[in-house]
């Protein structure tokens, strides 16, 4: 078995930590009382990792600028486009200006309104990591080599 604490795979001592018992490493002890040593249970296991795809959906960067150049090449003022699209000018300065970011469905209907692409699909890949535990639960050393991986 591995420290709850630091996730080494060391021989193991049942430790009274701040009012609770912990398996820890020797190392570890000395942070509270040692009430038993504990035999290794088992050897450390190989976690399994596969990998999952996602894809998401995110506006562009230059959104403000290119929503400002496509109502400029059509010749509108901000009031007329936002009347065309049915919004406040006010939401419209603002995303112009790149103070807020439309709203997926907003920036659909400028997508489609103006014929520019502001919304690009991005894949972002995903690790699931399958922890093999008795009790199923992790220490602070695992959550350590989890993000090292």
């Amino acid at each position: 078995m591995n420290c709850e604490i630091c996730g080494k795979e060391a021989p193991l001592f049942k430790t009274a930590i701040e009012n609770t018992e912990l398996a820890v490493c020797k190392e570890c002890s000395n942070f509270g009382k040692v009430i038993e040593q504990k035999k290794l249970e088992h050897p450390k296991q190989k976690k399994p990792v596969t990998q999952s795809e996602e894809i998401i959906e995110l506006i562009v960067q230059d959104y403000g600028e290119k929503i400002k150049r496509a109502r400029e090449e059509l010749n509108l003022k901000q009031e007329e486009f936002a009347q065309k699209i049915a919004e406040k000018e006010s939401v419209i300065q603002n995303i112009e200006s790149s103070h807020i970011k439309p709203s997926m469905e907003l920036a659909r209907k400028i997508e489609k309104f103006c014929h520019i692409k502001l919304i690009e699909q991005h894949k972002e890949e995903h690790k699931n990591i399958k922890l093999n535990f008795k009790d199923s639960s992790m220490t602070i050393g695992d959550l350590v080599n989890l993000k090292k991986e």
